[in-house]
């Protein structure tokens, strides 16, 4: 009988310093699980360092490496599912270069793959990140769990093991260009096992992460799995045209009763004013997303380009 094949995926950026220790890490790990064979497949989003030089470097050095290089930098959200959907493991695990995630979870990961969880989601339960970041984390899902109806796992970052069937439904029923991987988990319902972990620092590299990244994310996380923001665009639209007429009718009463000795003046004017353009520049900036998401979809450009591929 053969082994099971277990596929590790890794998108990388800028990781030069860090993609051969993760490697090596992971064979450590594999070797403690000698009952499977595993394969290390790497994706780089067309890095300006000397990544690609260390991946074809430890390529020539094991058969079980294989590498995509992208034409150019598709972003932190198409080139990892690219990579996700070329696997060919029986299971198929995710896992990030900057090594602040531990490989070694993968042996209690495998554990509760074979007690027939199609998922196993590894949750961050504590970060040596900055703290003030890991609260705004926290309520940010616990955000999108009020706004949304599917089950979405905290501080799950997309770390974790799938089943092969898992990889066939998302490529199967799944068609996004720009895709939300954890809000895919959540709309399955799988059942799923959940191991913990302690997120370590980034020791080496500078992180890809900036506002505008994490903003992005965030946005692409409500958009994909909730229509309540549209929804308290109208409602705030009521209640902004409820409290403009209730005022309206106050100065108006007030100027009647005190015709002469009461002036408006500019102040409430201009107050409302901006308190009603504020107001609608927010609703267009909620619909914008969700239109731009529209337009994502409709454009239906392929993930990515591939420039080369190593040891398929």
């Amino acid at each position: 009988m053969s082994k099971k094949l277990i596929t590790i995926t890794t998108p990388c950026y800028n990781e030069e310093l860090n993609v051969r220790e993760l490697h090596r890490r992971v064979l450590a790990m594999a070797a403690s699980l000698p009952e499977y064979r595993f394969e290390h497949l790497f994706i780089d989003n067309a890095s300006k360092d000397g990544t690609v030089s260390v991946l074809r470097e430890m390529a020539a050095e094991d058969a079980g490496v294989k590498v995509i290089v992208n034409a150019r930098n598709f972003g932190h959200v198409r080139s990892p599912m690219h990579a996700f959907l070329q696997a060919e493991g029986d299971a198929v695990g995710f896992l990030c270069a900057d090594l602040q995630d531990p490989p070694e979870l993968f042996v209690e990961m495998i554990c509760e793959w074979e007690k027939g969880f199609p998922i196993v989601a590894a949750i961050k339960t504590s970060s040596e990140e900055s703290g003030l970041m890991y609260r705004i984390r926290t309520a940010y899902y616990r955000l999108v769990a009020r706004l949304t109806d599917v089950e979405v796992l905290e501080h799950f970052t997309g770390f974790g093991l799938y089943d092969r069937s898992v990889v066939e439904q998302i490529r199967t029923n799944f068609r996004d260009p720009y895709p939300y991987f954890r809000g895919m988990i959540a709309e399955l319902g799988l059942p799923c096992a959940k191991v913990t972990y302690n997120q370590k620092h980034r020791e080496r590299g500078i992180t890809k992460n900036n506002f505008y990244t994490l903003y992005d994310m965030a946005m692409l996380g409500i958009t994909n799995l909730s229509k309540v923001p549209l929804r308290l665009v109208i409602f705030f639209g009521f209640i902004s045209a409820v409290i403009s007429l209730a005022l309206g009718v106050f100065y108006l009463a007030y100027k009647l009763i005190f015709w002469n000795s009461f002036s408006v003046g500019m102040a409430p004017l201009v107050l409302g004013l901006f308190f009603l353009g504020s107001v609608q520049l927010i609703a267009l900036g909620i619909i914008g997303e969700y239109i731009g998401s529209i337009h994502t979809l409709v454009l239906n450009r392929p993930l990515v380009t591939e420039k080369e591929r190593i040891n398929f």
